[in-house]
């Protein structure tokens, strides 16, 4: 598998991409508002000098008049040097009276219209490459003062004081140094601990992939391992628990189609035997009769088999609609009793309360007979040598109850919890039954449960056990008090 493929790997990328340009969006707000905190410190201190500066001409102009320059000028050089900045100062009319470097006055550009209107209005402070050099910019504070001597005489200058930006280029780039080690550093501390990671998440994705491709060819020989973090170490049990799942429903599948075949051609080799015997002369005409009895019986018997894995089928697709009228279920479990009485009397059985009183109730005949059929084999399978079968049939607050009971070895407390499970059979079962479906009594409570009632099972290890079918005298009515619920819910 090609790791650029894998969705961990693609995942990855993204992920280093999105740490890049977080890092640079964050780096480069971080640097603009360190830049813009910076640059309004240097402009104040650069304000602060200034005002200072007008502060020491005012006094200055007041003590000595007109004579204020000379001075000004000895105060330029001494803050030009301890201040590393450039004074200049402009009449009433712009032009320069007192230049802040190497050319004379009279050689210095005149003030601006523009700056002048914007100082006439209030103080300038920001930067500007307009001012001295069109090349470099400079951080630029500008004042209109007003000059006063006693005779309350007010003459307007404005002052320009202009500042290197050298320092605050030199504080950006090494902000900007910084955040590149920093986020370098963190890039690639990043892209350590993903890939640490990942690589985990990209092998189980290789390995995922081989052992998938194993099972859709049928190999589930190889499980996926489950020693992963998080989720993936769910999804790992899952899909092996999944994959256990197949492979039971594979073996089972084989095994219940074997069982199939074995069922289906027990009594298709009785019949043809049968009806063999009868046609050559074998069988004599005197016992034809019983022995059309006996192929008639194991008709029956394959009609009820059929049924049942056809009724499997028509469970779990949802398609099974119940046929309901009235019924003698007395004379239901006496008809399927007849069709075991070969069996019965070879294992030498006494039956109990089969002639009891007549018990009716509303059911789907056909239905009702496969799960009587059902529990009455599986009664005579388990049924101990010279044991009892007993019938018990009684009503109690409209439910009818069925049950049939055999002496026997009895179900252990695990088993009774399983041995409605589809395709179970019960460790001492598979000896005795070796070529049953297991679906006898996974139908039977489907059934039951049709009808809107329970099948119970009642067992002492070692001495009986017992299968009730409680059902109601009439399942239509629930059905239909189900129906006008449902429609008063609807209606509120």
């Amino acid at each position: 598998m090609d790791k650029s493929n894998s969705s961990y790997y693609k995942l990855f990328r993204l992920a280093l991409i999105i740490v890049i340009l977080v890092l640079l969006i964050i780096g480069t707000v971080m640097m603009s508002l360190c830049s813009v905190i910076f640059k309004k410190s240097k402009l104040r201190e650069l304000q602060s000098v200034g005002e200072l500066y007008i502060s020491c001409i005012t006094e200055e102009y007041q003590r000595s008049g007109d004579g204020y320059l000379w001075q000004a000028q000895h105060l330029q050089e001494m803050f030009m040097g301890q201040y590393d900045v450039r004074i200049y100062i402009y009449n009433e009319n712009g032009s320069c009276i007192l230049s802040g470097d190497s050319a004379a006055v009279n050689e210095t550009a005149p003030l601006s219209i523009q700056m002048q209107e914007s100082l006439d209005e209030d103080d300038y402070l920001d930067v500007s490459s307009n001012a001295i050099s069109h090349n470099k910019p400079y951080l630029i504070y500008g004042s209109k003062a007003y000059l006063k001597q006693s005779t309350m005489k007010y003459i307007p200058v404005y002052v320009l004081v202009y500042g290197s930006t050298d320092e605050l280029n030199f504080f950006t780039l090494k902000i900007v140094a910084l955040y590149v080690l920093f986020g370098v550093i963190g890039v690639t501390l990043c892209y350590l601990l993903l890939k640490k990671s990942i690589k985990k998440h990209i092998a189980f994705e290789e390995n995922f992939l081989q052992i998938s491709e194993k099972y859709s060819k049928g190999d589930f020989s190889e499980k996926i391992p489950t020693d992963l973090p998080g989720n993936l170490k769910d999804i790992s049990t899952y899909v092996n628990s999944l994959a256990a799942n197949v492979e039971n429903s594979e073996d089972t599948s084989k095994t219940f189609i074997a069982n199939v075949s074995h069922e289906l051609r027990t009594p298709i080799t009785t019949i043809g035997g049968f009806v063999d015997g009868i046609l050559d002369g074998t069988i004599p005409k005197n016992r034809q009769t019983e022995y059309l009895v006996l192929v008639s019986q194991e008709i029956k018997r394959l009609r009820i088999l059929i049924t049942s894995m056809l009724n499997m089928t028509r469970f779990e697709s949802g398609t099974m609609r119940p046929n309901f009228k009235e019924t003698n279920l007395t004379d239901l479990v006496i008809q399927v009793v007849l069709m075991f009485e070969k069996r019965i009397e070879e294992k030498h059985l006494e039956v109990e309360e089969l002639d009891s009183h007549r018990l009716t109730a509303v059911v789907d005949a056909d239905l009702m007979q496969q799960v009587i059929y059902n529990l009455v084999e599986n009664a005579v399978k388990f049924v101990n040598e010279g044991g009892t079968l007993s019938f018990r049939f009684d009503k109690k607050d409209d439910i009818c109850i069925i049950g049939i009971k055999n002496t026997g070895e009895g179900l252990k407390d695990s088993e009774i919890q399983q041995v409605f499970d589809r395709f179970y059979k019960t460790d001492s079962s598979r000896g005795k039954d070796a070529t049953g479906l297991g679906l006898g009594l996974s139908i039977s409570r489907k059934i039951v449960h049709l009808h809107h009632g329970h099948i119970v099972v009642k067992s002492v290890e070692g001495e009986y056990t017992e299968f009730q079918i409680q059902i109601p005298v009439d399942p239509q009515k629930i059905e239909e008090k189900k129906e006008t619920e449902k429609k008063e819910k609807k209606s509120s």
